[in-house]
């Protein structure tokens, strides 16, 4: 769950919904309940945009989650898990480890490999 402007905004895993709250949580509204993003796993306020780590890769929103678009969807840092404004760079832990992209993440680096 993220605070975005005057709102909540959180993903609801048993239907795979965007859902948001002006009333501080008490009660909650679908703003997006399409397929074509995967699975949300991790939501981001990121300047004027949302950021979604998806099962399918990071997804963005220019209009507070109401419509997402493909930021990257390659497979090579393996299946996005977080994300985390790093402040001149976002961060990615994925499966594969912790990525990095000066590119508001459309292009990622490898940074470090996680313990198994």
């Amino acid at each position: 769950m993220i605070q975005y402007g005057n709102e909540l905004i959180r993903i609801n895993p048993s239907n795979n919904h965007i859902e948001y709250s002006t009333s501080q949580g008490r009660s909650w509204s679908t703003r997006y309940s399409g397929s074509s993003c995967g699975t949300f796993v991790d939501l981001l306020a990121y300047g004027k945009e949302l950021l979604a780590a998806t099962n399918k890769g990071v997804y963005y929103s220019t209009s507070e989650g109401r419509s997402w678009s493909t930021r990257y969807s390659g497979s090579s840092c393996g299946t996005f898990q977080a994300l985390q404004d790093g402040g001149k760079e976002l961060l990615a832990i994925t499966d594969k480890g912790l990525y990095y992209s000066t590119s508001q993440g459309r292009s990622w680096s490898f940074r470090h490999r996680s313990k198994k």
